[in-house]
């Protein structure tokens, strides 16, 4: 038997993405593909990289969604073929808007290499609607002092895309989007009304329980639709909620493509391939297709 404000919950389940480098991959699930918009979720770290280690994923090409990075703590540069280049801290938002197609590497900086970090955050990918498969792609950044924060009885919350709470955060969406993150107090309470169709409480660290019911950090509780419910801190605890409107048509992944026609991911995947892609200025490595 199920609580009846859940409809499902997800663990996380780790990845060794190289080098030691693991990441607790929450979406795409089997027996749930999407939450609202999103495709993908990785909690990275966290880590401690020493003087001289660091991040190195080098140039890689995305279709038919936006990468949003959010980093609890540390840094990551980014690069993409559109010549942009910026370092991300917690707090902010790059939101990077592949479309028809993008090219990006994510790696320490020289300067944090050098003295070393403890790197903490979030990866995640919105597939985009139908008539933004093929969008122009694009980046931007989003400094933390730019997003709506919120502060209600021991509970801080900043909106990071989307709306919620009745607060709208600056970055650009393309579809309704809940993606919200939360301090907690110990013993604070946070209530979650069903403003947006699909919703999910992924805690990060410390204890929540949701109507009571004890839920560990690194699970995705996908929330039952048009249910409101009640987030209680049995410790300090920091969670996200994410989710906003079901997408349209049906979404297919392979490898770092995203989109509503295989058709689509086939002509990537030869572009790739023939190294047709626009390159990252300045990087002449690559990760080859997957075979």
């Amino acid at each position: 038997m199920t609580d009846s404000w859940r409809e499902i919950e997800i663990p996380g389940r780790e990845r060794d993405l190289g080098d030691g480098f693991v990441v607790r991959r929450v979406l795409p699930f089997a027996k749930r593909r999407l939450v609202g918009p999103f495709v993908f979720f990785d909690e990275m770290g966290p880590v401690t990289f020493e003087p001289g280690q660091g991040l190195d994923v080098r140039p890689h090409p995305h279709i038919g969604l936006a990468t949003v990075t959010y980093l609890f703590e540390g840094e990551i540069l980014h690069r993409d073929s559109l010549g942009s280049v910026k370092a991300i801290q917690p707090g902010a938002v790059n939101w990077m808007t592949a479309g028809r197609g993008i090219v990006h590497s994510e790696r320490t900086s020289e300067e944090a290499r050098r003295a070393g970090q403890r790197l903490h955050g979030i990866q995640t990918w919105i597939a985009l609607p139908l008539a933004h498969e093929k969008h122009e792609p694009a980046f931007v950044h989003h400094a933390a002092d730019t997003l709506p924060e919120l502060s209600q009885e021991g509970v801080t919350l900043r909106i990071i895309a989307g709306e919620a709470f009745g607060r709208t955060s600056p970055v650009e969406v393309f579809s309704p989007t809940l993606y919200v993150a939360v301090e907690m107090m110990p013993g604070a309470t946070l209530e979650i009304q069903p403003e947006h169709a699909e919703r999910g409480v992924y805690p990060v660290t410390g204890a929540l329980e949701i109507e009571g019911t004890s839920c560990p950090a690194g699970t995705l509780q996908v929330l039952t639709p048009g249910r409101t419910v009640t987030l209680r801190a049995e410790t300090a605890a920091t969670a996200l909620l994410l989710g906003g409107a079901s997408l349209e048509g049906q979404r297919h992944i392979w490898w770092n493509f995203v989109a509503s026609d295989p058709g689509l991911i086939e002509q990537a995947k030869a572009d790739w391939r023939e190294q047709r892609f626009d390159p990252v200025p300045g990087e002449t490595d690559f990760i080859p297709l997957p075979e």
